[in-house]
């Protein structure tokens, strides 16, 4: 997907926000900071951050230059380094390479999220990467090339040498259960997570869990693991979205 922002050397930045930690995936509970890219390949049918996706908040998105963007994560962090977590949106349809170079020269480290469907040769320079192919209850498509694209660009200088990599799966029911089995078995030997599906749209509002169901959220892990039990999955972390458990879709936490 083709950004103009990326054509200026720019980010497209929906916000930054932090320090906080991690609420999901195979880092969370680190602290980090947060940025957030806007514009997306994918329309998620249960988006939850569909302010960093949806053309209608475009104007809401600030091009910046990686210097620009460097510098308001060391105000957040009072100039101490710390774990940059890249998201999105996709982040993948940015120009993130610059950024990368230049806050790993002063000691941060970078973590990034999405959904394998872009692959970039700046994967290899990152600490972290997870990707999250999107389940059938996405209503999306799945592009098994392009993962394995993303993974081989990743470990382009080795696989000691490139970043640890994680599948993070978001289930909703048995068909994304048996999807995540599809995909993890493709891919033997990467770290898998799963975890269940946060399935209330996030709206622009500025305070307020915006309706998340809890019980409902916390129903969905205990049937999660009590299949990955019966399926004798024991290679899997089994992982909430502990951020919507403690903050909902409040943005900016």
């Amino acid at each position: 997907m083709s950004d103009p922002a990326e054509h200026r050397g720019k980010i497209r930045i929906s916000e930054i926000f932090g320090p906080t930690v991690q609420g999901e995936g195979a880092l969370i509970g680190v602290p980090t900071v947060f940025v957030r890219t806007g514009g997306c390949d994918f329309r998620c049918s249960w988006c939850d951050t569909l302010y960093a996706v949806d053309p209608a908040f475009r104007a809401d998105w600030k091009p910046m230059t990686a210097a620009e963007v460097l510098e308001d994560v060391k105000k957040l962090s009072g100039g101490k380094p710390i774990l940059i977590t890249l998201s999105g949106g996709n982040p993948a349809i940015q120009p993130l390479g610059a950024l990368i170079a230049m806050g790993k020269q002063e000691g941060f480290t970078f973590a990034i999220e999405t959904q394998g469907s872009i692959a970039k040769d700046w994967f290899a320079d990152l600490n972290y990467l997870t990707i999250s192919p999107k389940p059938p209850s996405a209503s999306t498509s799945f592009d098994a090339d392009a993962l394995t694209a993303c993974i081989e660009a990743a470990q382009s200088r080795g696989m000691l040498d490139g970043p640890a990599i994680t599948l993070k799966f978001p289930v909703r029911d048995e068909a994304d259960l048996m999807f995540a089995d599809y995909v993890r078995n493709l891919h033997i030997g990467i770290p898998v997570c799963v975890q269940p599906v946060n399935t209330t749209p996030a709206e622009p509002h500025p305070d307020g869990k915006d309706g998340v169901d809890i019980e409902d959220l916390t129903a969905r892990y205990r049937w999660l693991v009590d299949e990955i039990a019966k399926r004798q999955w024991f290679d899997v972390r089994v992982l909430p979205q502990w951020h919507v458990h403690v903050w909902g879709n409040l943005r900016g936490v």
